[in-house]
């Protein structure tokens, strides 16, 4: 439930519309002063071009979900992040466009031009939707005004979220546990019922109360005042649980209210098909245009050191617990201690190659595998061998709780210097802790920062990468 008025609402519906005409206007804008400056072709002003431009806009904005931000004033700045995200993928999707479309004889003039003017516009864009935005809420004062009943410490907190939320005008608090609960067949205390009638001739539409779940059969007689003034009160359920500040409440077939004590982005759907489609496009290119030609070469090298097979198969735990054959190019001797023992720093079992192919990162390569078919991420928690998941899940707290999501070939926990070998048991928490929050705090771009900082850290070298 959000606090925002119609007017406010309408703003998600007008953003998309005015972004397109700014994207249109300046397309034309940028072809008339190319041309004027002789540095144009044909092929600009060609209707398919500009519809295409249209297409990855509304690709891109809605990868980034960025009409489905909620206008409030506390938001704005997603607004903008969003918006600058979805004109840095347009411009690396139109250039792919151009780059590979049949008649490329493209103007790179017209290109720079067209993103300096959409640049501009955006940011006159944006800065008028803030003015008016700030108009809506402060002149025209389209902000309901609303008040709480209680003095548990849910209220508290409630009463703080008011104080500072601008989408709405707080006139205070009405009273608290006092004014709440009332006997059946009792009227209401003469000095509550006089408050919300003064709060209700001052404009207050809505009450927010926060209330005990079992005590909700003692609130009829101050629903009932409620509604003598027309006022609307809406209940907070004081649960007295410690939650985290990402559970969340849905409705079970519309009729049954459903708490949910984590937040779990990669619930839904749409998520959910966003991570796959960038775990097959980014799969796919690795593996037609680097795995290709690395693979045979690796494979030589593999076989002039050690005899055996060229890839390490090993049976490790991925979503939801299942199994699945994970593959990495062996980096060591045959041994009967693969499936149960770490590598550790200085490992005898450990070949030349294998030493490079460890600390480059390179064994992962054939992950890829895995990933094109579904069993992994690019980016989710590392899958660990059987034996290590039976053993963890005794002793580490929420260590299955990172099975909620596919494994990934690299994570949240890695780049942030918790991989390879775990000596103890703290560093296995603190991995876990990591993914926790990443399954958390999930995005389409969080997945592409690991990706970025996972190619720094090889490039740079890891302590434990071993």
């Amino acid at each position: 439930m959000t606090s925002q008025t119609r007017y406010i609402f309408l703003l998600r519906y007008i953003l998309p519309i005015v972004d397109l005409l700014v994207i249109n206007v300046t397309y034309f804008t940028a072809y008339e002063i190319t041309k004027h400056i002789g540095k144009i072709g044909w092929l600009e002003a060609n209707v398919n071009r500009l519809i295409v431009c249209n297409l990855i806009w509304l690709v891109c904005s809605a990868f980034f979900g960025l009409y489905n931000i909620f206008l409030g004033d506390r938001k704005m700045e997603r607004v903008y992040s969003a918006t600058w995200k979805s004109a840095v993928l347009h411009f690396v999707l139109f250039i792919i466009y151009l780059a590979f479309h049949k008649e490329n004889d493209f103007s790179r003039s017209f290109v720079i031009i067209f993103y300096l003017l959409l640049i501009v516009a955006f940011v006159i864009n944006r800065f008028l939707g803030t003015s008016f935005h700030y108009m809506l809420l402060t002149k025209l004062k389209t902000v309901r005004k609303i008040a709480i009943i209680g003095s548990n410490n849910l209220s508290v907190r409630v009463l703080a979220y008011f104080e500072e939320e601008n989408n709405v005008a707080f006139y205070g608090s009405l009273g608290g546990d006092e004014s709440v609960y009332f006997k059946r067949n009792t009227d209401i205390a003469d000095n509550v019922a006089k408050k919300i009638t003064t709060a209700a001739q001052a404009g207050v539409k809505d009450i927010y109360v926060t209330v005990a779940p079992e005590r909700m059969t003692e609130v009829q007689p101050l629903l009932e005042e409620a509604d003598k003034q027309g006022v609307r009160l809406k209940f907070i359920p004081d649960l007295g649980l410690n939650f985290s500040p990402n559970y969340a409440i849905s409705y079970l077939g519309g009729e049954f209210p459903l708490i949910t004590l984590r937040h779990e982005p990669l619930e839904e759907i749409g998520n959910r098909f966003k991570k796959r489609a960038f775990d097959v496009i980014f799969s796919s290119l690795v593996i037609v245009f680097v795995l290709s030609w690395l693979y045979p070469i690796i494979a030589i090298l593999i076989k002039l050191q050690s005899p055996g097979p060229v890839l390490f198969k090993q049976l490790r735990s991925g979503r939801k617990d299942e199994p699945f054959w994970c593959y990495k190019f062996r980096s060591m001797r045959i041994n009967n201690d693969s499936h149960k023992k770490q590598a550790t720093k200085g490992d005898d079992r450990i070949t030349p190659i294998g030493q490079f192919l460890r600390k480059t990162s390179l064994d992962e390569m054939p992950q890829f595998f895995n990933v094109f078919m579904g069993q992994m991420s690019v980016v989710g928690p590392r899958p660990h061998m059987l034996a290590h998941t039976t053993m963890y899940k005794e002793i580490i707290d929420q260590f299955m709780v990172r099975h909620f999501v596919k494994p990934g070939i690299t994570g949240w926990a890695q780049v942030n210097g918790y991989r390879g070998e775990t000596k103890r048991n703290q560093d296995m928490e603190n991995r876990v802790k990591y993914d926790i929050w990443y399954l958390e705090n999930w995005t389409g771009m969080l997945d592409v920062r690991i990706v970025f900082l996972t190619i720094l850290n090889v490039a740079k070298g890891e302590e434990n990468a071993y």
